[in-house]
C-alpha cells in the first residue's frame, strides 16, 4: 500500500481544490465561474449575511474579484446549476441530478414529522400548494394562498413553507434564489433542462458510487469519512461502496502519515510540486467545510462559533481562516458594516508558530482586496487578537 507524507496529501487537496492555480489575470466571466464549479463541485449556500453570503465567496477565494451580479445570472438561469440537499443546501451542477433522485424518492416516502402532521390536520393542503405551483408559475412561500402563520421559534415555518420543502425534497418541485436569497418554488420541468429529467435515474448504490467518485476528484485523496460528507451520503452505505471502489482500482487505498484512518487517492489526482494558495476561506468552503479533515491536513482547529453565546466563543462570530502559501497561518473575524461602508476586523489571530512580519502584510492585502469587491471604502481592524496591532499598523 502506498504511503503518503502529510505535505503531499496536503498539496493533493489543494490542488484538487484549485488553491494551486494562479488567479486569472483580467476580466471574469462565466468561463472561470464554470472552471472553479468543476473543480470543487458544489457551491454550499447559508443564510447567514455578516460579510458575504456563503456561494459568493468560494469563487472570490479562487478567482479574486468579480461581478456577483453575473454570477447570479448564470446560477439562476442558465440550466447548469440546480440546488438541491448535496453537502446540505447547495448548488450543484446540473449532471449530478439524477445522482439524487433515490434521495427525493426516500423523501417521498418517508416524509418528516410536521409533514406527517400537515397532511393528517389539513387533507388536501399540500397538494393545493402543488397545485398553485403547476398552474401560477414560480412562486414563494409568500405568493402561497393561504400560507399561514410562523411559529415563535427560528425553524416554526408557516404550512405553506413546510408544504414547500418537502415537495422540493421530493423533487416534485426544484427551486432557485432571488435577489432577497428567497427561495423560488418552481415544476422541475420548468427549470431543469429536458434531457437531465428524462435520463434513467442510477439506482441508490450507483449513485452512491457516482457521488463518491465525484468527492474524491474534488477532495484528492481524503478517508472514507471525508468522501461521504461531501454530498452527506449515509456512512455505513458509504464505506462499503468505498471497499469496493478500491478493490475495482476506481479509488487507490493509501496511508498518509499522521492519520489513524486509511485514505482513498482518486485516479485523476495530481500532486503539485509544491503547496500554493493564498486566500481568505469562508466557514463553507469545500477546502475546510469537513472541520476534522481540516486539522488532518493542515493541523488547524477550527469551529464555527455562530450559535455559541458571545462571552463563550473563543475567536468570533464569523472567522474566517487564512490561507497563506498553502498553510493556514491565522484567522480574522469580520463583519461587513454596509451602513458605514467599512470592513471590519473584529478579531484577528496568528497560529502558533508563525511568523507576524510575513503573515499581517499579505493578510491586509487580501482584507484590501475583500473589502474593494464588497464595495467598502474603509478597513477598521479591532484590537482583540495576538495579530491585531501588527495587522493594524500594516494597514499604515
Amino acid at each position: 500500500m502506498r504511503k503518503l507524507t502529510s505535505d503531499q496529501a496536503r498539496r493533493l487537496a489543494l490542488g484538487a481544490q484549485g488553491f494551486t492555480r494562479p488567479r486569472p489575470q483580467g476580466r471574469v466571466d462565466i468561463r472561470h465561474f464554470r472552471k472553479v464549479l468543476d473543480t470543487i463541485g458544489l457551491l454550499q449556500l447559508d443564510s447567514v449575511n455578516v460579510l458575504e453570503r456563503a456561494h459568493y465567496v468560494p469563487m472570490f477565494s479562487r478567482l479574486g474579484p468579480y461581478d456577483r451580479a453575473a454570477l447570479d445570472r448564470w446560477t439562476t438561469s442558465s440550466g447548469e446549476l440546480f440546488e438541491y440537499w448535496g453537502h446540505v443546501a447547495s448548488l450543484l451542477p446540473t449532471p449530478l441530478y439524477p445522482n439524487f433522485r433515490w434521495r427525493m424518492v426516500g423523501h417521498a416516502a418517508d416524509p418528516w414529522r410536521s409533514i406527517r402532521r400537515l397532511i393528517e390536520e389539513r387533507p388536501g393542503y399540500v397538494d393545493d400548494v402543488m397545485d398553485q405551483v403547476t398552474e401560477r408559475g414560480a412562486l414563494t412561500v409568500g405568493d402561497i394562498d393561504d400560507a399561514g402563520q410562523r411559529g415563535s421559534q427560528m425553524w416554526d415555518w408557516q404550512p405553506g413553507k413546510h408544504a414547500l420543502e418537502w415537495l422540493f425534497a421530493c423533487g416534485r418541485l426544484t427551486a432557485y434564489r432571488n435577489k432577497n436569497f428567497t427561495r423560488v418554488y418552481d415544476l422541475p420541468e420548468r427549470v431543469i433542462p429536458e434531457e437531465v429529467l428524462d435520463a434513467e435515474p442510477p439506482d441508490k448504490i450507483e449513485a452512491f458510487r457516482l457521488l463518491l467518485l465525484d468527492a474524491g476528484r474534488h477532495l484528492g485523496v481524503g478517508t472514507a469519512a471525508d468522501l461521504g460528507d461531501y454530498h452527506r451520503l449515509h456512512m455505513p452505505t458509504a464505506r462499503k461502496v468505498i471497499k469496493k471502489l478500491a478493490s475495482q482500482g476506481a479509488l487507490e487505498e493509501v496511508t498518509v502519515d499522521g492519520w489513524d484512518k486509511p485514505a482513498f487517492l482518486h485516479p485523476e489526482a495530481v500532486l503539485p510540486r509544491r503547496a500554493g494558495g493564498t486566500a481568505l476561506l469562508n466557514p463553507f468552503d469545500p477546502l475546510i467545510f469537513h472541520r476534522d479533515r481540516v486539522e488532518r491536513l493542515f493541523g488547524f482547529f477550527y469551529r464555527i462559533e455562530i450559535y455559541v453565546p458571545k462571552p463563550q466563543r473563543e475567536y468570533g462570530y464569523y472567522v474566517l481562516p487564512f490561507l497563506l502559501d498553502g498553510e493556514l497561518v491565522a484567522r480574522v473575524d469580520l463583519k461587513a458594516d454596509r451602513q458605514s461602508g467599512a470592513l471590519l476586523v473584529q478579531g484577528s489571530y496568528l497560529e502558533n508558530g508563525e511568523d507576524e512580519s510575513r503573515v499581517a502584510p499579505a493578510l491586509a492585502a487580501e482584507l484590501g482586496e475583500l473589502a474593494s469587491w464588497l464595495g467598502l471604502n474603509d478597513i477598521v481592524v479591532k484590537h482583540n487578537g495576538d495579530l491585531a496591532a501588527r495587522l493594524s499598523s500594516a494597514f499604515g
